[in-house]
């Protein structure tokens, strides 16, 4: 099943969407906004299927990704990880830092911006260019009620939807704020997620054991910069970060849970960041050579199944400064 919001008022109209992503139906019979299907996701979800059991059969309006808004407009809490070590490691490597050996079992994680989320083509606005403007694709998805202290087994069951996140980071912000030693918070502006959240049984054999094993497609200003495979080097899989999120406290319905950038040991592959390329170039030339995002760039982000065709519709965000 796939599911999507409209954009309407601070929390969207739910929509069903066809697996193809031609048609949707809203469901105001069935429930208003995609937090309010999670609030009570055992009764609505059998008659969301329902309905998108019948949109195969055709039917429903056409479904327009410039009306969407994220798939969730707003939510309680969005926790974004850092699954894959190898990103981790290149960004330490490029300052002379070593590899903490806690990071092979304790996953790194903060909290990102949550009240307020962009749509999937709504614009990426900085004041000012100097920030350092970055995106990072990545892998989300979203839970219902998850306890506290839950182990990573039971976290799984949890996972209701599965998108993609673009993670604006502001690099040359960051620094500063981690040296302070408080975590992110200026360097870290809204993030976007696809158009459309895709429950995980719809994903197939691609989602195995927690992860999704697709390549996420990266592309800017309409050249493809990187074809990494979700599903590889992955270090920790979503239970994982879900049960980290959950050690000390519950995660409400609707929280989003981040993997982190995606990238690949394999350097053919590309990259899901700047920040990833630009690493490599200080540790292989000595310094940087590739520019972060500049005013008018368009950043796209999208995963196609294995036929090729798009599974959650893309994220296309163009960079507007001032």
């Amino acid at each position: 099943m796939k599911l999507a919001s409209l954009k309407s008022g601070r929390d969207g109209r739910l929509v069903v969407v066809s697996s193809d992503l031609t048609r949707c139906r809203a469901v105001p019979d069935i429930t208003a906004t995609m937090q309010a299907a999670l609030d009570d996701w055992e009764n609505v979800w059998p008659r969301l299927k329902l309905i998108a059991n019948a949109l195969e059969a055709g039917g429903g309006e056409a479904f327009d990704v410039a009306k969407c808004a994220s798939p969730l407009p707003r939510a309680y809490q969005i926790a974004d990880g850092s699954a894959y070590l190898n990103h981790v490691e290149l960004v330490r490597r490029a300052r002379g830092a070593e590899m903490p050996p806690e990071f092979l079992h304790d996953p790194l994680m903060y909290q990102a911006v949550s009240d307020t989320i962009l749509g999937p083509l709504d614009p990426v606005h900085v004041a000012d260019e100097k920030y350092g403007i970055d995106f990072e694709g990545e892998v989300a998805v979203i839970v219902d009620d998850v306890p506290m202290g839950v182990d990573a087994k039971a976290a799984l069951g949890h996972i209701k939807l599965v998108m993609l996140m673009n993670d604006v980071s502001l690099r040359n912000l960051i620094p500063a704020e981690l040296n302070k030693g408080f975590g992110f918070f200026q360097s870290k502006p809204p993030s976007a997620f696809s158009p459309v959240a895709v429950t995980p049984d719809r994903l197939g054999a691609a989602w195995q054991n927690g992860k999704l094993h697709l390549p996420l497609i990266a592309s800017l200003n309409g050249r493809i910069v990187g074809r990494p495979n979700a599903g590889a080097d992955m270090r920790f899989d979503f239970g994982q970060l879900i049960a980290h999120a959950a050690k000390t406290r519950p995660l409400g319905a609707g929280a989003i849970i981040g993997s982190g950038t995606v990238s690949n040991h394999d350097r053919a592959a590309g990259i899901s960041c700047l920040a990833e390329i630009r690493m490599i170039e200080k540790i292989e030339q000595g310094d940087f050579k590739t520019p972060f995002m500049k005013p008018g760039d368009v950043v796209r982000i999208e995963m196609n199944d294995p036929q090729g065709r798009s599974i959650f519709g893309a994220i296309e965000q163009k960079v507007i400064v001032g």
